[in-house]
């Protein structure tokens, strides 16, 4: 059937018109319910709920649900990161060009492109085709509760294709940055800062002095990078505070630095800077840096002979920002991202989608998925 740009938006509406951040759990099921009856309508699939614990329920739809192998795995997440009432303050819109609304490209979009696309395919393809189309309700936090679950069906597939949105300029994902994020507890001695000062030890001192060591780990030139980006700590500006906070972002291109890296914040706190005071680290989120294979160049070629058929330029590049496929990728799968349609302004209320990248990025996606069924890995 030809595209309609129209019934794409109507469609797209009620995906949009939801609070669905992370950990909100109606709004996740909202969204669970929508996509389960596209899956149902089209018929040829098995749908499975996957429990993800307090975030909520994951989507692990097949085609082929009796074969352990799987040939093409698909990916996109449910959730935002915009807390409840955004929706009404930003509901779904669109102008002549772009659509507006939370989550309308990260990604919403991209978990309607998976199944126009599908929709479009020949029985044919199905027929040569295991196809698992995963959908997480919190990878805006790092996929903490669905990790396990998106690596057990990963490690069965041949390649994985991620549903993000392409760039602003059109170009698709080959690489991200790894990602961690660690909690430091900072744990001192209340005193009277006045009356008797020397009886305490200042938290928010010792936590001073790693901010400026933690500053000094970073290296522009092999692209690790640590931002201390939020701090807390202290109850009252005459009280030598006992306890601070602080919460450290780490990103990183190299997977064997990361790992120098994490022993050496881990080392740190076994030898304080100011005598009295303790420290505590605990990793709250973790994805390996997504690096291409040999595996991946291949289906990068098998990619861009298929933008050329449909003459758009393909394009890669690699980006700071993490994903679920960090997660598949440290398997050895070959996995590429950013094969939604166009977007921009992530994670802020000027978040966009471009309206004629749509259709055909449907058609990109719709047409690597028969090449990958001609041409198994």
């Amino acid at each position: 059937m030809p595209f309609v740009l129209n019934d794409y938006l109507d469609e797209l509406s009620p995906l949009i018109n939801v609070d669905c951040g992370t950990l909100c759990l109606e709004g996740i099921e909202t969204i669970v319910k929508q996509m389960e009856q596209k899956y149902q309508e089209m018929g040829g699939w098995t749908v499975k709920r996957v429990d993800c614990t307090v975030a909520g329920t994951g989507l692990e739809i097949r085609n082929q649900p009796e074969n352990e192998q799987i040939d093409l795995m698909l990916i996109g997440h449910m959730d935002t990161v915009f807390p409840i009432g955004t929706a009404a303050v930003r509901p779904f819109r669109f102008d002549e060009t772009h659509a507006y609304g939370p989550g309308v490209s990260d990604m919403k979009s991209g978990l309607l492109n998976v199944v126009y696309a599908l929709r479009g395919l020949d029985k044919a393809v199905f027929d040569r085709l295991s196809i698992c189309v995963c959908m997480n309700p919190d990878e805006e936090i790092g996929s903490l509760y669905s990790e396990d679950w998106l690596k057990s069906v990963a490690k069965n597939a041949r390649c994985v294709l991620v549903a993000e949105a392409a760039r602003s300029d059109g170009a698709l994902v080959k690489a991200r940055k790894g990602m961690a994020r660690y909690k430091l507890s900072f744990h001192g001695k209340a005193a009277h800062a006045g009356n008797d000062p020397e009886k305490g030890c200042s938290a928010i001192s010792e936590m001073a002095h790693w901010i400026i060591e933690i500053n000094k780990l970073s290296n522009l030139e092999s692209g690790s990078t640590f931002n201390v980006g939020l701090v807390n700590g202290g109850n009252s500006a005459n009280i030598v505070p006992a306890y601070a906070e602080a919460i450290v972002d780490v990103r990183f291109w190299d997977n064997e630095e990361y790992k120098t890296i994490d022993k050496t914040i881990r080392a740190r706190t076994e030898k304080t800077f100011l005598e009295g005071v303790t420290v505590t680290l605990e990793r709250e989120a973790y994805k390996p840096a997504m690096t291409p294979n040999e595996k991946t160049e291949i289906l990068m070629r098998l990619v861009e002979q298929t933008g050329k058929e449909l003459d758009l330029d393909i394009t890669w590049q690699a980006v700071g920002g993490g994903s679920d496929a960090n997660l598949t990728s440290v398997l050895g799968v070959p996995t590429l991202d950013g094969l939604g349609p166009i977007g921009a302004g992530f994670h802020t209320e000027n978040e966009y989608l471009e309206l004629l990248s749509i259709s055909p990025r449907i058609e990109l996606l719709k047409r690597v998925i028969t090449k990958l069924s001609e041409n198994k890995f």
